[in-house]
């Protein structure tokens, strides 16, 4: 995930539409990022990259670097897996000793990362590469104080998924378009002596808690800070709480189905496979995941628009990014080599039929690239059932603010809602401890 600092008034400025034009515009004679010539070092160097894939997306990686050191047998590319749960912290404490050279980072963290000195600012070749490949505000959504950061990969939104043979078989021919619908849908899908529920939610993951809440939050005319100051009692806000309550109270969402975790998703992803969840929010990156679970039950997957609110005038999910990045206190001759790696990863020339090797990782997820060449080169793939609807909903997407503070602002929220998920807290109450609490971390962190 990095998007810019800005208000609510500043939507249309929003990286993904500006995405979503650009590749409208997108012609045959997109620029590329020029693939680096042969290392020059006169001794070896290896480039350490840490991320948070999954085995089959790093053994793609292992192959790109593979590729690499053929062309370029200066430079040896290793890679280091963690959890999602541990890679900030990974990233955070093994940082300043140069324990690892470039990473795949969430752009919430980016102006942590800066403020801390660790995210190096890119060299000019790879900021001319950066601002030419990509769409002009996930560019911005790259640089921080006054220099590119990283290179832009992925986007991630949310929408509604369903399950349309339970739809069927509850005689609901379509999925639910605003609030009262979406209420109504899920007492009538919920079915307490087969251990179904009809709206499923997650706790126990910080980001998985809250982007599906703000996507509702969002879709009801809300928004989540006006520039560093939280909105969370603002009523269109604190409505969506109450939300969660009210179906938490009718039985409809039920808490204990609702474990997960970034990396395995948990029983909330196996409650949805197998039939025991009929409506979840969820983003486009799980696609390989449920594939995998449902097998040939996973055309029973419906996707549409976030139903929109009492307030809303619009289905508008949260979006967000991720960028790679090198870590700043590593030696020059990594660094330049991490640079160069990345340079080459995410060019046309290092992956299959005009795509680079990192869209192709992205696109085996489900994940929805964000240089314009992958986008084109994965056309059809993006026109799948599945993806269809998120690529279409890309334009009313509403960026997740990217502000110091940011992560201990989400850990806060998702504790909030957790509180009202497991029926500890009133809406209003959570939502009133939350505000304080998050208002006193963004003063703190900002000023």
């Amino acid at each position: 995930m990095a998007f810019p600092r800005r208000t609510t008034s500043s939507r249309a400025r929003h990286p993904i539409r500006s995405l979503v034009a650009s590749v409208l515009a997108l012609g045959s004679g997109a620029s590329a990022v020029a693939a680096a010539g042969p290392s020059s070092a006169s001794t070896p160097v290896t480039v350490t990259f840490l991320t948070h894939y999954a085995p089959p997306q790093v053994a793609m990686l292992q192959a790109a670097a593979t590729a690499f050191h053929k062309a370029h047998p200066g430079i040896s590319v290793s890679f280091h897996a963690v959890p999602f749960g541990n890679l900030l912290s990974t990233l955070t404490t093994q940082g300043p000793s140069a324990g690892w050279t470039v990473a795949n980072i969430y752009d919430l963290w980016l102006p942590e990362l800066v403020q801390s000195g660790l995210a190096a600012a890119a060299p000019a070749n790879v900021t001319k590469a950066v601002r030419t490949n990509w769409p002009a505000n996930l560019v911005t959504d790259v640089t921080k104080g006054g220099a590119v950061r990283g290179i832009p990969n992925e986007v991630d939104l949310y929408a509604l998924n369903y399950n349309k043979a339970l739809f069927a078989k509850a005689g609901i021919a379509s999925p639910p378009k605003n609030w009262t619908q979406l209420v109504a849908d899920a007492n009538k899908l919920t079915n307490k002596s087969a251990g179904v529920q009809g709206f499923g939610v997650i706790t126990s993951w910080a980001a998985g808690v809250v982007h599906p809440w703000l996507s509702l939050v969002d879709s009801n005319g809300g928004s989540l800070l006006t520039g560093t100051k939280p909105n969370l009692t603002n009523p269109r806000v604190e409505a969506v709480t109450k939300l969660y309550a009210q179906l938490v109270k009718s039985g409809a969402t039920v808490a204990s189905m609702s474990t997960a975790n970034a990396n395995t998703t948990g029983p909330y992803l196996d409650n949805f496979a197998a039939g025991k969840t009929a409506m979840i929010i969820m983003a486009n990156w799980w696609e390989a995941d449920l594939k995998a679970a449902m097998g040939s039950h996973f055309s029973d997957v419906g996707v549409a628009p976030i139903p929109v609110g009492p307030s809303g005038t619009k289905s508008s999910s949260v979006s967000y990014s991720w960028l790679t990045m090198v870590n700043s206190k590593a030696s020059p001759a990594q660094q330049a080599a991490g640079w160069q790696f990345l340079q080459w990863l995410n060019s046309p020339s290092s992956g299959k039929n005009g795509s680079s090797a990192m869209g192709d990782v992205l696109m085996s997820m489900g994940i929805l690239p964000s240089r314009l060449s992958d986008v084109a080169a994965h056309k059809a793939q993006l026109s799948d059932p599945f993806l269809r609807v998120y690529v279409a909903e890309l334009k009313n997407a509403s960026p997740f603010p990217t502000v110091l503070g940011g992560e201990q602002m989400t850990d806060t929220i998702q504790t909030a809602l957790e509180s009202v998920i497991f029926g500890r807290s009133s809406a209003s109450a959570a939502m009133s401890s939350a505000q304080s609490q998050v208002s006193s971390i963004l003063k703190q962190a900002n000023g």
